[in-house]
């Protein structure tokens, strides 16, 4: 295990000269609100090492640097959040990338396969799990620990070549790229705190509600980067639903919510909140944010949606293609709302080739699907 940097730089100058690598993280986040980096796996084709982030003195500078050489394709198993850490620590975004989990639904393993079941279906090894969930900032690690480690590195090899022979005989290597293009993108990672209540749901049914929520928010996500403790450390998702609600504008009012526990109000944090709750509350009605329009549903819309979910699991499965990467249950439903005019990854790009086309022909009576034969088939009118 490597743990200085003359080490690491030796290791990283070797795998540079590699045409591809294999990177895996193993990585801590229960308490805090940044993942915290505990191992670092690495493989090229004939290299493997595992690299030690918490030895003492260790700079991963060179380990940043080879994530910056275009020259290497950086091979990873659902990627974003080892490339989140990346970017947290290294303020870069590896480039270019393969996400094998990406490409197996693109030839047709299923909806997000796991890395071990992949690794049993190309190659029929069994992989032992027993030490997933170890805590990995505990040292020394065992030598279990170890090779458990290493192995989601080392079968990644074969596991990228092997599905990078199907993309390339299926003629797909393209479509892996449109979707490595949004790994790879910065605000993929870097959510701003203004947009931080975009990951709730929206119980909200006034413009002052979705002020305060959004205020409330931010402040949240703000606090949470700060002190490096979860967002739920902070305030839990059902006390941002209540404060939007009632929009408690003092300490006695936030105190009679059944979410804020005893005493909280009077501390620093309940202070703050207070404030932004009022920033919302100060916003002029003219100024304040508008409800996202609730698309009115036509009548027919319902059926065609679900004759939109046929054809894409027929489509999936005409074409080996894990339908989820195609299209989810909203895309089938603003189609089957909106028709050409719905913005949706499923009509653009060989998403739309391989399945918007003819799902815009099907609630255009263009393309019907009919039974025939114990099964479905869709025919063009």
């Amino acid at each position: 295990m490597i743990e200085t940097t003359a080490a690491l730089a030796e290791a990283c100058r070797t795998l540079a000269r590699s045409e591809f690598l294999t990177i895996d993280t193993e990585f801590l986040r229960e308490t805090t609100f940044w993942p915290e980096l505990c191992l670092i796996q690495l493989a090229g084709p004939e290299t493997e090492v595992i690299v030690d982030p918490l030895a003492k003195g260790l700079d991963l500078q060179p380990f940043f640097e080879l994530m910056a050489d275009a020259s290497v394709l950086k091979v990873f198993h659902a990627a974003r959040q080892d490339i989140e850490i990346i970017v947290n620590r290294g303020d870069l975004i590896p480039h270019p990338i393969f996400d094998t989990q990406v490409a197996a639904m693109v030839c047709g393993f299923g909806d997000s396969v796991s890395y071990d079941q992949l690794v049993q279906k190309i190659k029929g090894v069994h992989i032992d799990k027993s030490s997933r969930f170890t805590d990995w900032s505990r040292r020394p690690l065992s030598e279990k620990q170890l090779e458990y480690a290493l192995a989601d590195v080392t079968h990644l090899r074969d596991v990228y070549l092997a599905l990078k022979d199907k993309l390339e005989k299926a003629g797909r290597s393209l479509w892996l790229t449109e979707e490595m293009a949004i790994l790879e993108a910065r605000e993929t990672y870097d959510l701003h705190p203004d947009d931080a209540w975009k990951r709730l749901k929206l119980r909200v049914k006034k413009p002052v509600e979705l002020a305060v929520l959004q205020k409330v928010a931010a402040w949240r996500e703000r606090e949470a980067r700060a002190r490096n403790v979860p967002r739920s450390r902070i305030l839990k998702d059902d006390t941002i639903y209540e404060i939007a609600q009632q929009q408690p504008a003092d300490a006695e009012a936030l105190a009679r919510l059944r979410t804020i526990p005893k005493g909280w109000e009077r501390s620093q944090a309940g202070t703050a909140l207070i404030e932004a709750i009022r920033e919302a509350l100060a916003i002029p009605k003219a100024d304040l944010p508008r409800l996202p329009r609730q698309n009115h549903v036509p009548e027919g819309a319902a059926a065609a949606s679900e004759m939109l979910k046929v054809l894409l699991k027929l489509v999936a499965e005409k074409e080996g293609v894990a339908a989820k990467i195609v299209a989810n249950s909203d895309d089938l439903e603003r189609i089957a709302i909106e028709g050409e005019d719905a913005d949706v990854p499923a009509l653009s790009g060989w998403r739309r080739e391989l399945f918007g086309e003819t799902a815009l022909n099907l609630i255009g009576g263009k393309v019907a699907l009919r039974f025939v034969d114990r099964k479905i088939e869709a025919v063009e009118l």
